[in-house]
């Protein structure tokens, strides 16, 4: 019988370390594990380790000379001939500058992605979860926003190649899923819809709701770029009913989504202002959708999220208490303020006299916690009409 679902994970994937002043920091992936084992919600049972990505499944999304180029800068002390050339391969950039090390780290991140697609398809578990993964932003010749390889298309194609099946892409980072976008744009076999705060303000610039794929492959690319200071509701409106109709419509075989978690208002890297309710709804709707039409096959993966202390533990951990049908992820108090279900007093123990901030002592935020914003009816406008454009050509 198939395990409701697995946990691809291994303390190597924190390696992937761009130096100590950079935004992306992997500590939030020992917080979450850590927050997840004081649960008692992640029994070894469920914990399976990546394996490094196979050479030709990298060279399915990724260039020869790009591979190359990574490896090269992976050195201890690169040939300077390599250094010159970082920038062409998008990797002397703040954002994504190269370092020791970084083609095996990726590697590992790369495959487990693809053992996650793996252990749904050969019916090992009907979800998987990989955390590490979810670097959405990666050309096929070029490093971006803190990304090196692009784990997430490299899975989908092996699940395309491999398994013959259709796919379909959720990613709800704050920043526009681009690398997997402009991977399957032409590809009428998977089906990318990308919710994030429009590219107007924030990297990556793409994102807008008349990319909609090309060729015969029209209509498979959804964007819905919300707007900044966007709040839980109406976040929540564009997605639910943009999935509901785009599912109904493709009928995929599995699910992937990414699961960045930058969209809540204590970010510092977006300017939306949702709170950590939308990080319990969106696990449970995909959740949903997945059983209604994929026979429950949904792999899950990590992403983007700066607030490593505050916001990144708690939500990748509703999305696994959510993907393993924890008893807490449906616990109707968790939505009652006075009722608030705390977060396990041994890890804020541990934890808090690490933490630079303040770290909130429940599930979801407290009544009162984030201000409303006063623009709420203008933004809520704006976005329900950018919705209305992402469906444009979705009966």
């Amino acid at each position: 019988m198939a395990n409701e679902a697995l946990f691809i994970y291994d303390e190597f994937e924190t390696g992937y370390h761009f130096n100590d002043e950079h935004p992306f920091n992997q500590l939030r992936l020992k917080l979450t594990v850590d927050l997840l084992r004081k649960l008692d919600a992640l029994p070894a049972s469920c914990i399976i380790p990546p394996h490094p990505v196979d050479m030709e499944q990298l060279l399915a999304v990724h260039s020869p000379d790009y591979i190359q180029a990574v490896m090269e800068l992976s050195k201890e002390a690169p040939d300077p001939v390599w250094i010159s050339q970082a920038g062409k391969y998008g990797l002397d950039t703040e954002d994504t500058p190269f370092f020791q090390g970084m083609h095996d780290i990726t590697s590992m991140i790369v495959g487990g992605s693809v053992r996650a697609v793996d252990a749904v398809m050969s019916g090992q578990a009907n979800h998987a979860l990989h955390l590490g993964g979810g670097l959405h932003h990666a050309f096929q010749n070029k490093g971006a926003g803190f990304c090196v390889y692009n784990d997430a298309s490299v899975a989908i194609q092996h699940a395309k190649s491999h398994y013959g099946v259709k796919v379909l892409y959720i990613d709800t980072d704050v920043h526009h899923g681009d690398g997997v976008q402009w991977s399957f744009y032409t590809d009428p076999d998977v089906c990318t819809v990308s919710i994030h705060e429009t590219g107007k303000y924030l990297f990556p610039g793409t994102g807008a709701v008349n990319e909609r794929g090309e060729g015969i492959a029209f209509g498979t690319t959804i964007n819905i770029p919300i707007e900044p200071y966007t709040e839980d509701e109406s976040w929540l409106e564009c997605l639910e009913e943009v999935l509901e109709r785009v599912t109904a419509h493709f009928k995929p075989d599995l699910i992937v989504s990414q699961h960045g978690c930058d969209a809540h208002a204590f970010d510092p890297l977006s300017h939306v202002h949702c709170s950590m309710d939308i990080y319990r709804a969106m696990p449970r709707l995909i959740h949903r959708l997945a059983r209604q039409y994929c026979g429950g096959r949904w792999v899950a993966l990590g992403g983007g999220g700066y607030d490593i202390w505050r916001v990144v533990p708690r939500a990748w951990s509703l999305l696994w208490l959510e993907m393993s049908n924890h008893p807490l992820a449906a616990a109707a108090h968790l939505n009652e303020p006075q009722q608030a279900l705390g977060l396990p007093p041994a890890w804020l123990a541990q934890w808090q006299p690490q933490s630079p901030i303040e770290l909130p002592t429940t599930w979801l935020d407290s009544a009162g916690s984030l201000a409303p914003m006063p623009r709420r009816e203008e933004i809520t406008l704006k976005n329900r009409h950018t919705k209305e454009l992402a469906l444009l050509y979705i009966p």
